[in-house]
């Protein structure tokens, strides 16, 4: 199959560049709560991720990773802190920070009486990606996905892990500045993992951005650059990955999450 060029997700994705470093997103003093009389789900939560980064964000279940997640994706309101992505205010210019990210949720929430390609055509359309380029990154992203001649039955009759595959492909059709992924890897099969960690080092290195949660600590080991810990809806702490590995390869970051995770 053809290797198409950049803005069709090439299998190299274009090498490494030199690209300035420019700041994608910026969380500052997040707070969220479900309703007046709930305690916080978030709090005081603030990070950033640059391009050519991929930021993991970790916690036990109900820390409020996903609740995060979906505030920076604009899905939910929050009551006080910014959110920027690519520059624009997501509360005051939400559908131009949306243009800029692509968001696959935890559930994998699609069309389920729409086919796999109608799904990819309603997503393109929906960003206005012309037929011709829409067409190249397809094919580029069947390259990593694989889900071959299933694309054209009603998604419905999928299996979970090619959901989570048809969900990927349309939040990248786009070619969004900022991936945003909610457990990515749960329910892809091996192969596909593999194949998905390699398109995200590629993707960042174009001078993209990635931030995911995940429970997989080896997989967010390998993949990040920087891990946000929270912990029952506070930041508690930020690892740089990269830095860490550099002075001690032996570092185990399971023992290291498992301690300071500790519910109370």
């Amino acid at each position: 199959m053809q290797n198409y060029g950049y803005e069709g997700y090439p299998s190299d994705m274009g090498g490494t560049q030199s690209v300035q470093r420019q700041e994608v997103v910026r969380v500052k003093g997040l707070y969220k709560r479900y309703s007046r009389k709930a305690d916080w789900a978030v709090t005081n939560v603030t990070f950033s991720c640059r391009e050519g980064e991929i930021v993991g964000l970790l916690g036990h279940n109900g820390a409020g990773k996903s609740t995060t997640l979906k505030c920076l994706e604009g899905m939910l309101p929050f009551e006080r802190g910014t959110i920027t992505i690519a520059g624009h205010d997501i509360q005051r210019d939400g559908e131009a920070a949306k243009q800029n990210m692509g968001f696959v949720t935890d559930n994998h929430a699609t069309f389920v009486k729409m086919t796999g390609l109608q799904y990819i055509n309603f997503m393109a359309d929906v960003y206005e990606v012309p037929t011709k380029l829409r067409e190249k990154r397809l094919a580029a992203l069947e390259q990593v996905f694989q889900l071959g001649k299933p694309i054209e039955n009603l998604i419905s009759s999928y299996s979970h892990g090619m959901r989570q595959k048809i969900c990927m492909m349309g939040s990248l059709i786009h070619h969004p500045k900022l991936w945003i992924l909610d457990e990515p890897m749960t329910g892809l099969d091996p192969r596909t993992m593999k194949a998905v960690s390699s398109f995200m080092h590629r993707y960042v290195a174009a001078g993209n951005s990635i931030i995911f949660s995940s429970h997989a600590l080896n997989t967010v080991a390998k993949l990040c650059d920087r891990v946000v810990l929270i912990r029952k809806g506070e930041q508690v702490n930020e690892l740089n990955v990269k830095q860490i590995y550099a002075t001690n390869p032996n570092f185990d970051f399971e023992e290291y999450f498992l301690r300071n995770e500790r519910q109370e």
